[in-house]
C-alpha cells in the first residue's frame, strides 16, 4: 500500500512557491488547517491566491497571512469577521472575488471530479454573471461557472491513515471534503494519524486516492469565531 505520510508540516508544504493558488478548507474557524497556515506565514510566500470560504479573523487563520501581506487575491464567499481584510479590500491592496457560497463549493467539487464547467442559477442577473455565458434550462436562466484551477489544496481532518484516507468530524466536514483532490497536490493535516487499515472503510469520507501528503498536526487551538450563550432565567 502506498504510504502518503510525511513527518513534518515543512515536508508537507514543500513545493509551495510565490504566486501560487492554494485552496484551504474550513468554515469560519472550524476545520481550518491551523498548522499549515502557521507554516505558510513562516515560509513568507508572497502573492498567493487563496480559495477559502472565508478569510479567518484578524489574528488567526488566514488573517495571519493577510497581516503579513502574503495574499494577493482572495476568492471567498464570506469575509465579514476580518477588519484587516476589509481595509485591504477597500484600499485596493487586495484583489477580491466574492462568490455565492454554493457556487464556491461546486467549483471545488467540479475540480475534484474533473468537470471543467457547470451551469447554476445562482447569481444570474447580478454582477456575478457579468462576462459569463448564460443559458436557459427548463425555463430558468443559468450562469456557466468554471472549475477552480489550484496548485495546492490544504485540508484538515479529524482522523487519517498513512494511505491518506480521511474522516472529518462535525462541522469540519464543510469545504474540506470537496477541496480534497481538487488541486494538483492535496495536503491533509490530521489530529490523529493511524496505520493504514486502522479506519473502518464504512466511515471514511475521503479516500486516500485524493490525497498526496498527510501529516499529524499539533497544538490545535480550535477557536470559536463568535461565542453565543443563552441566558438562564
Amino acid at each position: 500500500m502506498i504510504n502518503k505520510k510525511v513527518n513534518t508540516v515543512q515536508d508537507a508544504l514543500q513545493g509551495i512557491e510565490n504566486g501560487m493558488t492554494i485552496m484551504l478548507g474550513g468554515f469560519g474557524l472550524c476545520g481550518i488547517p491551523e498548522n499549515s497556515i502557521a507554516e505558510l506565514v513562516k515560509k513568507e510566500n508572497k502573492d498567493l491566491t487563496c480559495i477559502s470560504n472565508n478569510a479567518g479573523v484578524d489574528d488567526f487563520g488566514l488573517g495571519l497571512l493577510l497581516q503579513k501581506r502574503q495574499i494577493k487575491k482572495m476568492i471567498s464567499s464570506y469575509v465579514g469577521e476580518n477588519a484587516e481584510f476589509e481595509r485591504q479590500m477597500l484600499s485596493g491592496e487586495l484583489e477580491v472575488d466574492l462568490i455565492p457560497q454554493g457556487t464556491l463549493a461546486e467549483r471545488c467539487r467540479a475540480a475534484q471530479a474533473g468537470i471543467p464547467a457547470f451551469f447554476t442559477p445562482a447569481g444570474y442577473g447580478t454582477e456575478v454573471a457579468e462576462g459569463k455565458e448564460t443559458r436557459e434550462f427548463n425555463g430558468k436562466m443559468h450562469v456557466m461557472e468554471h472549475a477552480f484551477k489550484a496548485d495546492f489544496a490544504i485540508v484538515k481532518a479529524w482522523k487519517g491513515d498513512e494511505a491518506g484516507n480521511l474522516i472529518f468530524k462535525g462541522t469540519a466536514r464543510n469545504f474540506n471534503p470537496c477541496m480534497a483532490g481538487a488541486a494538483k497536490i492535496t495536503i491533509a493535516e490530521v489530529e490523529e494519524l493511524l496505520p493504514a487499515g486502522s479506519l473502518d472503510p464504512n466511515e471514511i469520507h475521503i479516500p486516500g486516492i485524493l490525497v498526496n501528503r498527510i501529516f499529524q498536526g499539533v497544538n490545535y487551538e480550535k477557536r470559536i469565531e463568535q461565542r453565543t450563550v443563552r441566558k438562564i432565567f
